[in-house]
């Protein structure tokens, strides 16, 4: 059963809990649901304590509840989807997934380029370039949250060795909404990067590199990785585009 009202300290972890994790502008209490909103962030969050001592968390963003490695619990309230943490501590070590997620998904990096971009001439080549420069800016930043700061192939965190890697080009996305999809791009190391974005580098469904025949022996050597690319669905669906021109480069 939900603590309702909530107590002073109950009402006092809860901001604490949002404060810290990039949800600050409160709006207000409902059957002792606390509600946040982020001015950087999609989606609200709500956070709840039960009187036994758990703790609940109510998200309504799509994707971040589909990319969250968490159980939904059948308890009525707000949102979607609803999650139990037994603990503070359990709901501390959550909370960061969601704000990385919330911040980088559609269409959070492509409202911040449209923001940004709002009134700037694009008349000549030398304007474009900086809107495009914006939007690559934008689309790094979310790279960088959604694939928490690191290579997932190699294990990598210094981020000038980290590459924001399109899966479909820049030029030849068709929508500004795509170029800014972070399902479009991962985050590689620079050689890994160049190696994708020359060809001599794909990867399968199940996230395992695919490499080129024309890649050299020593090439394919210096490749090393740890662990295969945890995809989704719609990464999926890009890089099956990247096959496609991968298998053109064979």
């Amino acid at each position: 059963m939900i603590e309702a009202p909530q107590s002073f300290v109950t009402h006092q972890e809860c901001d604490k809990v949002a404060f810290q994790n990039g949800f600050r502008r409160r709006n207000g209490e409902t059957g002792g649901w606390r509600c946040y909103a982020s001015t950087t962030a999609q989606g609200s969050i709500w956070l709840a304590r039960e009187y036994a001592g758990g703790w609940l968390l109510a998200l309504d963003h799509p994707g971040v509840i589909a990319e969250m490695d968490l159980e939904p619990i059948s308890v009525e309230g707000p949102g979607l989807a609803r999650f139990r943490f037994a603990d503070l501590v359990l709901l501390y070590a959550a909370m960061p997934r969601v704000y990385e997620l919330a911040l980088s998904l559609p269409n959070a990096p492509l409202h911040e380029f449209l923001d940004q971009t709002n009134g700037l001439p694009r008349s000549t080549e030398a304007e474009r370039l900086v809107v495009q420069r914006v939007g690559q800016n934008i689309f790094r930043e979310r790279l960088m949250a959604y694939w928490q700061g690191h290579c997932p192939l190699t294990g990598i965190t210094d981020t000038s060795l980290l590459r924001a890697s399109h899966i479909k080009p820049w030029s030849e996305c068709e929508s500004d909404a795509e170029r800014l999809d972070v399902h479009n791009g991962l985050l590689l190391s620079a050689l890994w990067d160049a190696a994708f974005d020359s060809g001599l580098v794909s990867f399968g469904d199940a996230g395992a590199p695919l490499f080129s025949p024309v890649l050299s022996e020593e090439g394919r050597a210096l490749l090393t990785w740890s662990h295969p690319l945890p995809l989704t669905d719609k990464h999926r669906e890009k890089l099956g585009w990247h096959r496609a021109k991968f298998a053109e480069c064979v």
